[in-house]
């Protein structure tokens, strides 16, 4: 017997180890990006003022959690609005441009905007969204934190890294009857959206369609019912919000999950 009782809490041992160690090492999917070269600017005030609303539809900054840390990207980054909720983290390029970089010192933003080209000017004397350049315009707190105002634009190094944002993922229903509009923010991992399913309480999964930025489509009548969202990030990672919605919901209310990437 003593034997037995032996053999079995070893046993029970090396599970806990296993179970432990499964949930220890679940880490996120997503991985920061190796270093790459490029150009920042910055706009918006001194306080970030400008900075608000935005291709990706987020509103105001500050209330959907991105604040000033946030940037505009040049076409070649933007990806039509499927980079929105990116994050990456930039440093001065000193050893290009010592005279304005603030050496020592990063910054992490989230893709919040789009940066236009501007074909009248050339690729290196205004022009700095044009395609094919990796450009940031920064909101301007963010961007003094690497560089100095006088400079107006830096060469940065810069890399796309997991986001970590406070709470869970939000979803901000718009629309109109047969037309709802789902703002999707505070999104971690992997940050921009691939794909979004959505189900009624009285219909199955069906697939909604980007509109613009971070705002995703789906056409039906679905007053009434609590709303569930199956959300795929860019790197692959699905998420299931279960009756995220309920279904007293009204057009323009936010609501916050307990779920995050």
């Amino acid at each position: 017997m003593t034997k037995i009782m032996r053999k079995l809490a070893g046993l029970v041992a090396v599970m806990v180890i296993i179970v432990v160690g499964y949930c220890c090492s679940v880490t996120n999917a997503f991985e920061p990006s190796g270093w790459v070269r490029g150009h920042a600017t910055f706009y918006g005030g001194s306080d970030a003022s400008g900075t608000m609303g935005g291709a990706c539809g987020y509103g105001d900054l500050y209330s959907t959690g991105y604040g000033t840390a946030t940037a505009a990207l040049s076409t070649a980054l933007f990806n039509d609005g499927a980079s929105c909720g990116q994050c990456y983290t930039l440093k001065c390029d000193a050893d290009s441009d010592p005279r304005w970089c603030i050496r020592g010192t990063s910054v992490t933003i989230t893709a919040t905007n789009f940066c236009p080209p501007n074909y009248a000017e050339p690729n290196d004397d205004g022009g700095w969204c044009n395609p094919p350049l990796q450009h940031f315009d920064m909101a301007q707190p963010a961007w003094e934190k690497i560089g100095i105002y006088r400079g107006g634009i830096i060469p940065v190094m810069f890399q796309r890294i997991p986001c970590a944002h406070n709470g869970g993922v939000r979803f901000t229903v718009n629309g109109r009857d047969y037309f709802q509009l789902v703002l999707i923010t505070n999104v971690g991992g992997a940050g921009s959206i691939q794909s979004v399913m959505i189900k009624g309480s009285k219909t199955g999964w069906f697939s909604m369609s980007r509109n613009w930025g971070a705002n995703w489509q789906a056409n039906g009548y679905m007053d009434g019912q609590a709303l569930s969202f199956k959300v795929t990030t860019t790197d692959g990672v699905t998420k299931e919000f279960d009756g995220i919605v309920p279904s007293d919901w009204r057009f323009g209310q936010t609501f916050t999950s307990s779920i995050q990437f």
